[in-house]
Order: C-alpha cells, then structure tokens, then sequence
C-alpha cells in the first residue's frame, strides 16, 4: 500500500489576497485556479517553488463558523513548516517584503529556524535542515 497527503486545506477570507500573498510574497507557485460552479466555489492549490510535496489548497470560508479559523487553524502553534535550501535568502525576502516575523532566526541542532506569519495569521517555521 502507498498513500500520500497531498492537499493541506488553509481556510482563508478571500481567495485573491491569499493568491497573492503565497505568490507574490512568498513566491508559491499557483497550480490550479478553477471555479465550481455547482459548488459556487474555487479550487486553489499553491506550491512552495520547486515542490514535489504537498501543496496548499486555499479554502474560503464559506459559512459564519469557519471564519473565526481564519488565522488560527493550529491554534497560535506553529502549523505549517516550509523547508528551504538557503535560508537567509528566503528569509531577508520575507523580511524584505513585510512579512511579520514571530521569532528571530536561530541555530539549532537541527538546522536554522525562524517563525513567521502569513498574511492572516498562521505561525510558519521557516526551516533550513543541516
């Protein structure tokens, strides 16, 4: 048997700005945009740059009580955890371009880590694994 996980749903208030942000921000790649119209809904997948993995599928919310998990699917944990091979290139970009650092980089027995929040709110572990 061989399964895999390939969509992580991300609740997010509008498609666009979520769209925007992963792939202007955070240079994600758009996969798929196309709408449902028996759902009246989009389907959004974005990858990081040169991803194999899982990609994020960006959900809106769509009824009242799914809005209040916009920014807060982990709870204020750090939820999503995106690999890099240069670290501080990825991160002085993000810094660059506004994005909110939580915790500052830091050496660690694993590699070098710093956290961060996306344009709602998610905690993210920027990571460069040695």
């Amino acid at each position: 048997m061989k399964q895999s996980i390939i969509h992580l749903a991300l609740v997010v208030r509008d498609y666009d700005e979520a769209i925007a942000f992963y792939t202007k921000t955070l240079n994600f790649t758009l996969v798929e945009d196309t709408y449902q119209p028996e759902q009246d809904k989009r389907w959004v997948v974005v990858a990081p740059p040169g991803s194999t993995g899982t990609n994020l599928l960006l959900a809106k919310a769509a009824k009242p009580e799914q809005e209040p998990f916009i920014g807060n699917q982990a709870g204020g944990r750090v939820f999503l955890f995106l690999n890099t091979d240069d670290f501080w290139r990825d991160y002085n970009q993000m810094v660059e371009r506004g994005v909110t650092i939580v915790r500052e980089p830091q050496e660690q027995d694993y590699g070098t880590v710093a956290v961060f929040e996306d344009l709602y709110g998610n905690r993210w572990d920027l990571l460069q694994l040695t």
